[in-house]
């Protein structure tokens, strides 16, 4: 009786995959979600091409089937809307003023099942820098922009996404290097001064007291020792992980208040504040390393940013100890036991402070 049903059971079962295979449609999956950039700076102008696929450009232009762009008659028609298209997604700048896209001469890439167009951008002069903002089909979220510039030899390359669609290049001119400083000496500023634990190492290092020759020599350690671990990571000779520099950045703190609680309380021997500073700083450098190799910055940009940053960094620490000392300085001059009250419980919050980081850091990383 079982076997009966087995039997009756197959023949619905063939018919309905027969009626299956003939009514089902065919699906076409995107093969290639990928577009390609080619820039090419030069004196007087930016020449460059893009190729895009058909899929993408037939989705957004509303041609169906797309394979109809690989007509070059067809694609001809469809040419000003291409350049259209694009001139909306697409932006290239010279020193942060937008260029004006020439587009121009179609051609069909059969063999790629694509579609490739060649732009030029004029210039007045050679600019420092150059953006790249690309956002080419924003209803694919996994789409992606391969861009190469070149200029002269060299070649610069950079992917593009909806997660980062903006790319700056430093060309190697002068007016590059021009470029690097104003742009990284400001950024050295800002990170020494928006880092809470990097103001709180700087007050530590002069609640005893700093004279100028001092200071100088405080910041002096600081950025020498950084430049060299920062150009280390920089150039991928020793790359430490964060789950180890961060760390050791808040040990550092605590190591710094315990030494001072051990200078106010009469410990023999030597100042050792300059050579916390120079610890400090290389591990400073080894952390930040990873904020210009992120950046995709052609090499001899990467040697030029690390001077301005070291520069940029020097500074803000040079202008935040001078006010520093001079407020313990004023609280010393006052009275004597004020200014050990001061470091002694200014020595405590230093070392409260580095030893919540260090927790933080080891066991919730991710600031939860």
């Amino acid at each position: 009786m079982q076997s009966d049903r087995f039997s009756l059971r197959v023949p619905q079962v063939l018919r309905f995959l027969v009626v299956l295979l003939f009514v089902a449609a065919p699906a076409f999956a995107h093969p290639v979600p990928f577009t390609y950039l080619d820039l090419r700076l030069g004196t007087g102008a930016i020449e460059g091409s893009l190729v895009a696929h058909m899929y993408d450009l037939g989705h957004d232009l509303k041609v169906d089937p797309a394979d109809r762009l690989l007509d070059s008659g067809v694609a001809a028609t469809y040419a000003a809307a291409i350049a259209n298209l694009f001139a909306g997604r697409l932006t290239v700048s010279a020193d942060g003023r937008e260029l004006v896209p020439q587009w121009s001469q179609l051609e069909v890439l059969a063999d790629r099942q694509s579609l490739r167009m060649h732009v030029r951008y004029a210039l007045d002069s050679m600019p420092g820098v150059v953006g790249v903002t690309a956002s080419l089909f924003p209803y694919d979220p996994y789409h992606q922009t391969f861009l190469n510039l070149y200029e002269g030899a060299s070649l610069t390359q950079a992917i593009l996404d909806s997660g980062r669609n903006r790319f700056e290049y430093y060309a190697g001119t002068r007016q590059g290097a021009f470029a690097v400083a104003r742009s990284f000496v400001p950024l050295g500023v800002r990170h020494i001064l928006a880092g809470a634990d990097h103001l709180v190492f700087l007050a530590g290092l002069l609640l005893l007291g700093a004279g100028g020759r001092k200071l100088l020599a405080l910041v002096a350690a600081f950025a020498a020792v950084q430049t060299v671990t920062l150009t280390l990571a920089s150039f991928g000779i020793i790359i430490p992980a964060t789950r180890l520099t961060d760390p050791a950045i808040a040990l550092s703190i605590v190591y710094l208040g315990a030494d001072n609680l051990l200078m106010r309380g009469g410990r023999a021997g030597k100042d050792v504040r300059v050579w916390i500073a120079g610890a400090f700083g290389g591990i400073h450098g080894f952390g930040v390393a990873g904020v210009l190799r992120e950046m995709d910055l052609p090499v001899r940009a990467l040697g030029w940013s690390l001077v301005s940053f070291t520069a940029g960094a020097a500074a803000a620490q040079l202008a935040g100890g001078v006010v520093i000392a001079w407020i313990v300085g004023g609280l010393r001059s006052q009275s004597e036991a004020l200014g050990r009250r001061v470091a002694l419980a200014g020595s405590v919050v230093v070392i409260v402070a580095g030893t919540f980081w260090f927790v933080q850091r080891v066991f919730f990383p991710t600031g939860t």
